[in-house]
């Protein structure tokens, strides 16, 4: 017939053009017009063809066509609806219902179904026992199996590999030890189930037994042995396959990247016959995971074919590697070539947006989120959640933590951090106690963003009662991180000897972030000795630690001993220690402006320090002092007053108020910690000029408002 041969060959249009010109129209032709429509996933026409019908040409296969069609494109009323207008059903148009249910997941509709069939057959049958398996309901999927004895294999393997996803493999073996008949699929079921589960001998004695062994008994094998970590054996495997696909050369691929076997996996790679996407998007994740982006990019390039997974793994392997603004030019290419932006996608170009505090992008990428019907879900909101956090907006952190539907513990302890970090010490416990009253339980890392709220707010007393109870009551055991929190919290409140005596008490050896947390401390209370003895074991631990040469020497500074401090200056020099050179940056209209102490390459760097001459005047009117004691240098005042004043933060505030329009925050970010001169000088700043300066080190967040910070000069 023309129209069954044009539709199967794609031809809808010529197809109609010769149902138009037929004088006389069958049913015949009504249902290869609605069953090509069908085909083509052209279901609109399909359904205008059915409603034109006359009702007297409609026949049993017209109405089971459009239920199916109807089922296919997931409107299981409107299926429902047709089906009840049925003149006549056979076993078909009940069948196309119950496979309906079952495949959205509807099982109790579908077992409604089955119970009014007046005749059931053996696609009934398999149809309903599959809706059990797929949805978990295993205990019912058994009874309705042990309620008939004549099931083909089909249905055996379907009920065998629902108690292998289950890991009931009790079950499962019974099941297999009684099959009459199996096939290679029953083998490799339990092949297969043996082998993920880490049973590696019964899946050996299993694979060995077997009567015929395709290429999928010995893939199973061999990811098996890849999955537990015996290369060898899967290689052995590998090597004696007498037939090797697509999915074998993966399988050990992927296992060599997975133990960082990165040479042998690029040796599989490119002796590969016949490579697919999954493979490219395996050596473009190995080599972006080992840092090596320049050779993701080169297997990027050269890929013949992409998918959203190639994408998301070179956008990812940017991230990871600080290439953040490549990163989110990478997004956007993605988006350009018309590819589906999928979570991963979403996720890693949030995570490029918080590194940078690209706030703005990370708002727009928001939008897009939201129109993607993500935004409900933890694995992106958690992403959406950090990604507010991290720039600073800690308001609109709070209102994505609320968009998501199932929070996870994830979710929680994002929200708990980020309140932290931001100097809010008491909705940070508020948070804490939500928490537990939705049931959910805090782990270590819960308990570290708890602490370090109380280290940030000087809540020694709230900081103590969960240290010493957190066993007890969590279940937790205090590991570093926490300890860390706690020497950082007694140390920053003056009690420089309770935090000596803690550290002294640890179960373990102190590491350097437990010691720097001792110097920083120190570095408050001026207590220069105690500050020597945990430089000295710092430089043992982390000799190339430029910081924490640079606490000491402000240390020794503070207390004028300028001999100390060139002695610093010159050990750097000799054990090849760099300082990190601080900078900050804005983002401002979707460009980032970097700035460095005394910057002359910023185009309006003109305009910026003639601003700042001019807020430096008024923040000393308004009785702002310089605290010339943090310059590392033994010159004259003055010449400390000049140093201090083009600091890179001041700089970006400064454009930042000259270029972000009134009533809108300024959010800056600065790599190394906040100087206190700064800190001092930004506080006036923001009275003067009536503005909400967020700015964000590499320790912590202060909001600036008012004359004052949230931190409470505590930091």
């Amino acid at each position: 017939m023309a129209i069954t041969s044009h539709m199967r060959n794609g031809q809808c249009e010529a197809a109609l053009r010769v149902f138009n010109l037929m004088p006389c129209r069958s049913t015949v032709s009504y249902n290869a017009m609605i069953s090509g429509y069908l085909q083509n996933d052209k279901f609109n026409l399909a359904r205008q063809v059915f409603d034109g019908m006359p009702d007297t040409a409609r026949d049993l296969v017209s109405w089971n066509l459009m239920i199916s069609g109807y089922v296919k494109n997931g409107d299981l009323f409107a299926a429902r609806v047709l089906f009840e207008r049925m003149p006549v059903r056979d076993v078909v148009s009940w069948n196309a219902m119950l496979s309906g249910y079952a495949q959205y997941g509807y099982v109790d509709e579908a077992q409604e179904i089955f119970n009014e069939m007046p005749i059931k057959d053996v696609v009934s049958w398999n149809g309903l026992l599959a809706a059990y398996v797929q949805n978990g309901r295993l205990e019912e999927a058994q009874r309705l199996f042990e309620s008939k004895t004549d099931w083909e294999v089909v249905p055996w393997n379907c009920l065998m590999a629902g108690y292998v996803k289950k890991k009931r493999f009790v079950d499962a073996r019974n099941l297999f030890d009684r099959m009459p008949v199996r096939d290679e699929v029953s083998w490799n079921t339990m092949i297969t189930g043996y082998a993920q589960n880490g049973e590696l001998s019964e899946a050996r004695r299993l694979f060995e037994e077997s009567p015929t062994k395709d290429v999928f008994a010995w893939t199973a094998m061999l990811s098996g042995y890849v999955q537990n970590g015996l290369l060898d054996e899967a290689r052995r495997i590998f090597n004696e396959m007498p037939e090797k696909n697509t999915v074998s050369w993966n399988a050990m691929i992927a296992g060599y990247v997975q133990y960082k076997k990165i040479d042998m996996a690029k040796e599989l790679f490119d002796a590969m016959p016949c490579r697919n996407i999954g493979s490219w998007n395996t050596m473009i994740t190995c080599y972006a995971q080992s840092g090596n982006i320049s050779q993701a990019r080169s297997l990027f390039d050269e890929m013949p074919q992409r998918d959203c997974i190639s994408w998301a793994a070179i956008i990812a392997g940017y991230a990871q590697t600080g290439h953040c603004e490549e990163a989110l030019h990478q997004f956007v290419d993605m988006n350009r070539a018309g590819e589906t932006l999928n979570r991963s996608a979403f996720t890693c170009s949030l995570s490029a947006c918080a590194d940078i505090a690209a706030l703005e992008l990370g708002k727009q990428m928001h939008s897009r989120i939201v129109k993607a019907g993500y935004v409900s879900r933890w694995f992106v909101g958690n992403a959406l959640l950090s990604m507010y956090c991290k720039c600073g907006s800690i308001e609109e952190a709070y209102d994505a933590f609320k968009d998501i539907i199932d929070k996870d513990i994830v979710s929680w302890n994002t929200m708990i951090a980020g309140y932290a970090r931001h100097g809010f010490g008491k909705e940070a416990l508020v948070m804490f106690e939500s928490m537990q009253a939705a049931g959910i339980k805090p782990d270590d890392v819960t308990m570290v963003g708890v602490l370090s709220a109380c280290a940030h707010n000087g809540l020694v007393e709230r900081g103590m009662k969960y240290f010493h109870t957190i066993y007890e009551d969590y279940g937790i055991t205090a590991n570093d991180k926490h300890y860390s929190c706690m020497i950082d919290l007694l140390g920053r409140s003056g009690q420089l000897v309770e935090a000596v005596k803690l550290m002294k008490g640890m179960p373990f050896e102190p590491d350097a972030a437990i010691w720097g947390a001792l110097l920083g401390a120190s570095r408050i209370h001026g207590n220069t000795e105690l500050g020597e003895k945990a430089a000295e074991m710092i430089f043992e631990m982390q000799p190339e630690n430029s910081g924490m040469y640079v606490l000491l020497s402000n240390l020794y500074a503070a207390s004028g001993r300028w001999a100390d401090v060139g002695r610093m200056r010159l050990m750097m020099r000799n054990k090849g220690v760099k300082k990190v050179p601080g900078y900050s940056w804005i983002e401002v209209q979707n460009k980032i402006h970097t700035f460095s102490v005394g910057d002359p390459f910023h185009p309006e760097k003109d305009r910026i320090y003639a601003f700042l001459e001019e807020l430096d005047l008024k923040i000393k009117l308004a009785g702002y002092v310089s605290s010339t004691k943090l310059v590392l240098h033994d010159v004259e005042e003055e010449e400390k007053e000049q140093m201090l004043k083009y600091h890179s933060e001041r700089l970006a505030v400064a454009f930042g108020i000259l270029s972000v329009p009134a009533g809108r925050p300024i959010r800056v970010i600065k790599n190394l910690r906040v100087c206190g001169d700064c800190h001092n000088a930004i506080k006036c700043i923001s009275k003067i000029v009536d503005r909400l300066i967020i700015l964000r080190d590499n320790h912590r967040f202060h909001h600036f408002s008012g004359g004052s910070c949230s931190c409470g000069d505590y930091w």
